[in-house]
């Protein structure tokens, strides 16, 4: 099997909610995704998707990874999709970092290699566990009362664990917590994400504030070292994600005791094949993971599912369905959220197949 040809899509995706906000007033209304499909010689067809948090979040934006796939596109021709660690040097060597614009072509890939092979990609990860795998749902950042309003609402819909976007005024976000976790439940859990919006001064506030209460802390500075001092200054469990590229990254993490959970985007570690390299050594080490990507529609909410089923459920903290975020729905057969749980598709590959009427014409095919 050899790659014949590379089409990429944009879409926009709107959001159920209308906004999504999060630290340093950053927001978002409309998110832009950009889908791969890859054909082959064999007829076979994968598809990947890739859909950066805005371009004030990570060093990633979408019009960047639409100018990273065109670049590495190229050096695809001829290559066998089947062969994703094959593909990935092919990728290094044509494109120097910017794994985000990698990321779509690789789950593309692998999305190939299910179908070639007969099998769900899970089983392709290292096995399917269970029969499904535990959500988390994302609070957007609004007032304490509307926070604690959505919690509420949300746990009508079966959601038990819940993501705070804080990373805001300190003395706002420590009624934020408070607000919410008086909603909390037996078996509920709460986790304050400020995507690395306070400075050290304002986190050790924040943690002081809410030190009487069951709460996970999430990024709050910006760097590795100031996180790392916060987390030497308190005894919540702390969670480390914009902080982690790599491997080296993850190993100093738990070399220096830095974190209790490590949040696994697949996007921003260059797609499937790095995320599994990041999620086999967290196995390996004890560390529980949230698997998800930046943001996306149905085909990456796909993605994360598999890579969440394929991990074992002791060391898989949460996941999530970003696909019941937005209002367009790009893909059928994608996983959809029942009671707080999604599981993967049985079908090979990603299990989905794009709704080519709403993705419409490509904005080029290399």
């Amino acid at each position: 099997m050899k790659i014949t040809r590379v089409s990429v899509y944009q879409v926009d995706l709107p959001l159920h909610e209308g906004s999504y906000q999060w630290s340093g007033g950053k927001s978002v209304e409309v998110f832009d995704s950009t889908v791969v499909a890859i054909e082959t010689d064999s007829g076979l067809v994968g598809y990947g998707e890739v859909c950066p948090l805005g371009s004030v979040y990570l060093p990633s934006f979408a019009a960047g990874a639409r100018a990273g796939i065109a670049e590495l596109a190229p050096h695809l021709k001829g290559l066998d999709p089947r062969q994703p660690s094959v593909i990935y040097q092919a990728m290094d060597r044509a494109l120097k970092g910017h794994p985000y614009a990698k990321s779509a072509i690789d789950v593309a890939c692998w999305d190939l290699l299910g179908k070639a092979s007969g099998q769900p990609i899970c089983h392709l990860l290292g096995g399917r566990f269970g029969e499904d795998h535990v959500l988390y749902r994302a609070i957007s950042q609004e007032s304490p009362e509307a926070m604690a309003a959505k919690v509420a609402g949300y746990r009508e819909e079966g959601y038990r664990r819940f993501q705070l976007k804080v990373g805001g005024d300190p003395e706002v976000d420590i009624e934020r917590i408070h607000a919410v976790s008086q909603l909390m439940e037996k078996g509920d859990v709460l986790v304050a994400d400020a995507n690395t919006g306070w400075l050290m001064k304002d986190a050790m506030r924040v943690v002081r504030g809410v030190k009487d209460l069951d709460v996970f802390i999430e990024q709050p500075c910006d760097t590795y070292e100031e996180c790392l001092s916060i987390r030497r200054k308190t005894d919540h469990p702390f969670v480390l994600d914009e902080s982690i590229y790599n491997i080296p990254e993850l190993l100093r993490a738990v070399h220096d005791q830095a974190m209790d959970v490590i949040n696994v985007k697949i996007s921003k570690l260059g797609g499937l094949t790095k995320a599994r390299e990041i999620r086999d050594v967290c196995v390996a080490m004890g560390i529980a993971m949230t698997i998800e990507d930046t943001w996306g529609g149905d085909i990456v909410t796909a993605a994360i599912a598999h890579l969440a089923h394929s991990t074992p459920p002791n060391l898989l903290f949460t996941s999530t369905d970003f696909n019941s975020y937005v209002t367009k729905s790009i893909a059928t057969g994608a996983p959809q959220r029942v009671q707080g749980r999604m599981a993967a598709s049985t079908d090979p590959g990603l299990g989905i197949e794009p709704r080519l009427e709403v993705l419409g014409a490509p904005v080029f095919v290399l």
